[in-house]
């Protein structure tokens, strides 16, 4: 049986991967903060027989889109937005750190400050927990400070720093959760992080390159597609005049 058959099967298995990923981004090019994910492949020559022809495909690297997305104004006080480079630090149900842009904060029947999802929001000083019956602000350092709702106007109480980071983002891995870890476990805060009150960050996805995307990979899907039946038939005509011998 003609060889090409297994080229062709690994090109067409990564085409699908890669329209998984497409399809992915896409599901999310409305989630606030959201960094599209990226595939990379390479290309393998097949040792053995007279004349290397033939190459397969194999998985290099799945990386990630770091470009940030537009700010969005929302005018809501819990809403906040990373201003260039940077993380919120947030804590997963089994205590470890994860890093995210999202920055839909609410505030839990506890007091708890939270990601739109559940996830602790943590501060310098650990989880942020809001006193009862207070107005909260942010500040654009990251500065959390509360005001006594029965005495609005009122004296402003500094009550936690928001934990932003800014891990190298070669160094960043993307969590089945979504979220983003670094290797060593915990990134240290870093006060040139800069927030916007009031706002949140748009995903980054292209929409329109994402659609384009998925078009030029089915056609390349199809283009798999035809050399495997090509090599079918070949092989059916080969049997044929093997029979007539």
């Amino acid at each position: 049986m003609d060889r090409v058959i297994y080229t062709a099967m690994t090109g067409a298995q990564h085409i699908l991967d890669q329209q998984a990923t497409n399809s992915h981004n896409l599901a999310n090019a409305a989630s606030t903060g959201f960094r599209a994910q990226m595939d990379s492949f390479m290309a393998v020559p097949v040792n053995g027989g007279a004349v290397n022809t033939r190459s397969f495909v194999v998985n290099a690297t799945s990386g990630t889109d770091f470009t940030p997305g537009a700010i969005e104004q929302t005018g809501r006080s819990l809403d906040v937005a990373v201003q260039g480079k940077g993380w919120f630090s947030v804590q997963r149900a089994d205590g470890s750190e994860g890093y995210t842009r999202n920055g839909s904060f609410k505030v839990s029947e506890n007091g708890v400050l939270q990601t739109a999802s559940g996830q602790t929001v943590l501060g310098e000083g650990g989880p942020v927990t809001m006193p009862p019956n207070s107005i909260i602000s942010i500040a654009g350092d990251g500065t959390i400070s509360t005001v006594n709702d029965a005495q609005n106007p009122g004296p402003s109480t500094p009550l936690d720093r928001l934990k932003l980071t800014n891990p190298e983002e070669k160094t960043l891995i993307r969590g089945t959760d979504g979220l983003f870890e670094v290797p060593s476990g915990k990134a240290p805060a870093d006060p040139n992080v800069k927030v916007v009150n009031g706002a949140l960050e748009s995903s980054n996805v292209n929409l329109v390159g994402s659609m384009v995307n998925m078009i030029s990979l089915a056609r390349q899907f199809d283009l798999q597609m035809t050399i495997l039946k090509n090599a079918e038939t070949g092989d059916s005509k080969a049997s044929q005049i093997m029979q007539l011998s």
